[in-house]
Formats: C-alpha cells, structure tokens, sequence
C-alpha cells in the first residue's frame, strides 16, 4: 500500500525525560489524529508533537495511523551498520598511553558502547582522538554540561582552521555518539549541520598503466594483492579479509565474506590471477588468510597501502594511487567494456546503482560519441 502521508519517528529528550517525537508535514487530518493520542503534547522548541517514551504509547501510535500513513522509524529505532569484524577489541593502547596531568581522558563507558556496537579497532582510535580533542578544547567544562553552542563553536573552529570536510564530519561522529548514543540523549545534535560533500570524481587508471602497475611489483604474493585489488575490485578490509576457501576455481569466483554492511557477494576470479595464486601458494604456503605477514597474522592495511604506492613509482604513474583506484578502475573498465550497470553494482557490493552510477562520469566510452566542437 502507497501513503501519501508519512509520519517520521524519532527520540526526544525533554527535561531529561524521554519521549516519542512525530514530525510530518503540516496536515489537518494528521493532526486531528495526533491530538487525540493519550497525553500527546506539542514542543515548540523541536516543532513537533510528542507524547510519552513506551511501549503503550509505541503501540498506540502505530494503532492511530494504520491505514492512513506510513510510520518512518529508521531514527527511531537503534540499529548499528557497522562491520561485525572478527578482530578482538583492542584497547591495550588506551590505558599505557602517556597522558599529561589535565588532560581528560575519554570516559570508560564510550569504550564500552564502542565495543557492544563491534565497532573496529581502527574506528575506535579515530573516535577517542576526536573526541578527546573536543573535550579538551573545553577543559574547564565538565563533558555532561557542554551545550548545543559550544559544539557549534567548537566545529567553527575546526572550519577556520581549514580541517576537511571528512575530520569535521567524523569530528561530529564522535561527539554525537557520546551524547546520543552513551548518554541515550537522541536529540542532542538534531539541528548540527554537516559539512557538504564533496562531489569527487574518482580516480581511474588505463589498461595500460594497470599493466605497468603489475609489473612492477617486487615479487609474487606484491603480484597477487595487485592483481586481486584490481580484477575483483575488492576494498582493501575485503582483500585482507579473505581467506584461502574463498578463492573458487572450479567456478572462477571469489567469495567476499561479512563486506562493508556485513554482506556477502561473488565477484570475479580472473585466469591469469589464479595462475599467480598458486604460484604464490607453494612459495608462501600461507595457513588461514590468504594474505598473511610474519608468525602467520593477518596482513596489515598499510602494508597493502605501501606495496601499491610503491608499484605505482616504481611504474612511473604519476597519479596518486591507492588500493581504492584499483577498484575504481576495475568498475570504470567494466563499464567502458560494456558491462551493465547493474552487474557491476553487484560485483562491487554497492546497496544502489545511484553509488555506481558515478562511473559513468570517468567512463571513456561515455564520450566516445560525442564530436568536439573544436574537430568539427
């Protein structure tokens, strides 16, 4: 059934009490309807109505609007996308780390919503040290009493000391989390906004220059994360991730496991990559992961980093090349080859076609038939 009418959900903290905010656009059946919800009540600081944070009232609400609108909750209720990785949490580094005498120091129950929300070691870091340096910049405040304002001025500051967009926007990740998620205060940052994005177009190399990449690595297994990164379009977690079952030869496939979303997905198996694998194999003989480093631990990210930069100088490529332009230029060359759009979403593991859709910005072939003016 189609609603013409859809009534969004969300949480309200009001004199430290919690309540169901409703927010829809200004219509007199609606809110007829709303008003006749038990101890429903309007807030002229939110611009909604609102009425009491439980089940009953949950329940209610749903009752009072079936049929006649769709009930949007994606805000309301508590989901986590984050990437259930098998990594133990880590925060050794935290407690041994040499603090000065007035530094506040991130409070312990964030490092533990971190962990029951299975974020990552490296998303851990990131949050503590934003964090940290939010909380600092207020070293006079006790973190419970920092209002709406101070954060503005705080991510002010961040703008006029030329930070990018993605420090500011993580910035407010780790504040946000505090407040909305550690203190269960969900409207906290409701009216924070955000840095736009930035529209990049992504890098792409040639065939070419892929060539010249491969070539260049220092020897079989380099060869393998190269040629792996490109003709699967794997992310770098994804490549480090894999494991020596994952590899299918007798159906050319590779099975990329708990990827970003935790989703799994096929994509491509190239011959001439398999090839090198089992080279690679009876040389390196690794145990579990595909790709393992010294006393047989997973392969670490900068690694990778450094053995694709290092191939792209060795190469003369002058573009700066990341593991993520592997994979650009392996969806970019799909496309220019004629591959439709909505395979290459799946192969890339992207939710929508609008994510994959910015190939056909870099794509030759989309220019191909269009005349320039200055040749005609």
């Amino acid at each position: 059934m189609k609603f013409s009418q859809h009534i969004t959900i969300k949480h309200l903290l009001i004199d430290n009490k919690k309540f169901i905010g409703l927010q829809f656009y200004s219509n007199k059946a609606l809110e007829i309807l709303v008003k006749q919800l038990h101890k429903a009540m309007w807030s002229e600081e939110f611009n909604m109505y609102y009425v009491p944070n439980n089940k009953t009232h949950l329940d209610e609400v749903y009752d009072t609007f079936r049929g006649v609108a769709w009930i949007d909750s994606k805000y309301f209720f508590n989901k986590t996308r984050s990437k259930e990785l098998n990594e133990v949490f880590d925060v050794e580094w935290y407690r041994k780390r040499v603090k000065p005498s007035k530094y506040k120091l991130c409070p312990e129950s964030y490092l533990q919503k971190l962990e029951l929300k299975k974020y990552s070691n490296n998303t851990v870091r990131l949050y503590v040290k934003l964090f940290e340096e939010f909380i600092n910049h207020y070293s006079d405040k006790d973190i419970d009493h920092i209002n709406e304002l101070d954060i503005r001025e705080y991510l002010k500051l961040l703008v006029q000391s030329k930070r990018s967009n993605s420090y500011i926007n993580q910035s407010i990740n780790s504040i946000k989390f505090y407040y909305e998620v550690v203190m269960g205060m969900p409207n906290r940052l409701y009216r924070i906004e955000r840095p736009r994005k930035k529209k990049k177009l992504p890098t792409v190399l040639s065939n070419e220059e892929i060539k010249y990449l491969i070539e260049n690595t220092n020897n079989i297994k380099h060869r393998c994360i190269v040629s792996l990164l490109y003709s699967a379009g794997l992310r770098r977690s994804e490549l480090l991730n894999l494991k020596i079952n994952n590899i299918d030869s007798s159906r050319m496939l590779i099975h990329v496991v708990d990827a970003k979303g935790n989703k799994d997905r096929y994509t491509l198996l190239s011959k001439n990559t398999l090839e090198d694998l089992r080279k690679y194999y009876k040389q390196f003989k690794p145990q579990e992961f595909l790709f393992e480093g010294m006393k047989n631990q997973q392969y670490s990210g900068g690694s990778v980093g450094k053995v694709v930069s290092g191939a792209a100088k060795r190469a003369g490529i002058r573009k700066h090349v990341s593991p993520h332009v592997l994979r650009h230029s392996f969806a970019t060359h799909l496309l220019e080859n004629g591959t439709d759009l909505r395979h290459i979403q799946l192969l890339l593991g992207h939710d929508s076609t609008k994510t994959t859709e910015i190939y056909t910005h870099v794509a030759k072939s989309s220019f191909d038939s269009i005349k320039n003016p200055l040749d005609l």
